[in-house]
Formats: structure tokens, sequence, C-alpha cells
């Protein structure tokens, strides 16, 4: 991630800041109300006997009538907000160039929780300036949490309530005794050396978690609910927001380049300081560092 020094270079990184979270939470709210709306009640049946819902990548890979109609919504008000800018989001694709400032939306971060009813999914608003995030903000939709940090500014979160929190990483130091957050693709090919690498993992840490939502894993770390979050083939849209939140809440991060896919195959690495260069060096060990292309 980017030094805090250079927030200073950008004077408008706090109104950046200010419409990631404004609209990041207007899109939480009409997330939250269209579930209802389009499942009725019901779970992943029920949405596709209506033909609400299709595959991407892989047949196991859902996209929703939700997640278009959100990042729609994300796009028009961004472009009220600050017209000119960039944008790229996973369901409409890119505008505009890396430089300069360029909005990184993920409509729905965890749509086949969403999908289900697993209430961990979330909207993902970042701002990159020069392809560096500055502004982030990640809202858990059915909690209500707004998770969001500008540059050099730290990492806050905001409860449904209004109540606001900073966010610090554990002060974990042992990696054997640490709690990792991670996830998997959708093709087979890469799942396999994903299951290898936690079996490689595993008896070396506490314990695994797989939320399904990378943006909320990376807000974990910030918060220190989880001690650190790893993952192949994330795109921009699932750690632009939440990679920027980690590291201003102390974690060490790893991220791909900002023209990064998840093709591509590369990890992100979110950890509490006081485990990251044991970590680093455990990941290494077993492969974890290197690459899983689709």
């Amino acid at each position: 991630m980017p030094s805090s020094e250079q927030s200073t270079s950008f004077p408008a990184s706090h109104q950046l800041f200010t419409v990631a979270v404004e609209v990041a939470q207007e899109a939480a709210a009409f997330v939250r109300n269209r579930r209802s709306e389009v499942f009725g009640g019901h779970g992943a049946e029920r949405v596709a006997a209506d033909d609400a819902v299709a595959a991407k990548s892989t047949p196991t890979d859902p996209v929703t009538i939700v997640d278009t109609e959100s990042e729609a919504l994300i796009r028009r008000r961004i472009a009220e907000l600050r017209p000119g800018d960039a944008f790229l989001g996973e369901e409409g694709g890119p505008t505009g160039s890396v430089d300069g400032v360029r909005w990184v939306v993920d409509p729905i971060d965890g749509t086949v929780n969403f999908l289900y009813g697993v209430p961990a999914y979330a909207v993902s608003v970042a701002a990159q300036v020069d392809g560096k995030s500055v502004a982030g903000a990640v809202v858990d939709v059915a909690r209500g949490v707004t998770y969001c940090a500008e540059l050099g500014h730290g990492a806050t979160r905001i409860d449904a309530d209004g109540t606001t929190a900073q966010l610090r990483c554990t002060p974990i130091e042992s990696v054997s005794m640490a709690l990792v957050a991670t996830g998997f693709a959708y093709g087979a090919g890469r799942r396999v050396e994903q299951g290898r690498l936690i079996g490689e993992l595993l008896p070396r840490i506490r314990d695994i978690r797989r939320i399904g939502s990378a943006a909320l894993d990376l807000c974990m770390v910030a918060a220190g609910v989880v001690d650190a979050h790893y993952e192949h083939g994330l795109s921009p849209w699932d750690w632009a927001a939440g990679a920027l939140i980690a590291a201003e809440a102390g974690a060490v991060v790893h991220i791909p380049g900002p023209d990064s896919t998840s093709k591509a195959g590369e990890v992100t690495v979110a950890s509490a300081p006081g485990i990251a260069a044991e970590l680093t060096a455990l990941l290494r060990d077993i492969g974890a560092y290197d690459a899983i292309p689709d």
C-alpha cells in the first residue's frame, strides 16, 4: 500500500473518502431492500426460478439482477458527485484510465452468500489515484456496519446506530496461534492447488475461516476479528477498499497491481504486524506466494 506521506500530495482525498462512504452506504441500503423484493424470503431456488440470476466464469459463479442494479446505482451516483472520474466495476467493466482518479467497485462482494441468504456480503467502493487506493468503504450489508479509511488517516468502523471506533489489528505474535481467513476460486483447477495449500498451512496455524467475501475478510483483519487473510485470484474490486482499510489499521499488506485480473491468480495477503514476517516466510515456504493462474 502507498505510504501515508503520499496522502498530502492529493488534497482531494478527503472528498473522495466522503463520496466513497456515502455511495457505499446508499448502495448497501439498496441491496438490503432489494434482497427481500427479489427473493421474497426464499433462497437460491426462488431466484433461479425467476431468472434473476445468471452464471459468469463457471456455472457456480453467479451474478444476480441486484448486482447489476447496485453497480448501476453506484456508477450514476459517482458520475453525479465526481463527473469525469474513471470507473472499474465488477459487472460493467472499465471506463477511463488507471491514471488520475479511478473508482473501483464491487456492487456485491459475496454474491453466493447473498444468493443463499448467508449474512456475509458487502458493497465495496474505493477511490484510487494513479492506481493507488486513497479512500475506501466496505459496508457489511446484513449488519449495516461500515468499514472505511482514508490514506494516512487510519481506519474506522461505523455501526448501524452511528457509533464509531478506530480499527486496529490484533497484537498476535505467533503464527501458530493465528486465525487465518481465505477464499477459494470457482474453477476446479485452481481449487485443487488451493486445497493443497490449505493442507500445508492448517497444521501450522490455529485455524482457517472461509467467510465468502474477500472485502469483509480484509476488514476483519483490520478489526482484529481474524489475524490474517490470504487469497489467490482476487480482482482489484475485491481488494481496493479492503486492503487500504487493513493497512490503515496497521496490517502488513501485499496486493497485486492495479490492472491485475483474477485470471492471473496472484495472491493478496494482509496480516497483523506481529506475525507478518513469520507468515510471509511460511506462505513462501509452501508456495503460496506463487500465482495460481486460471
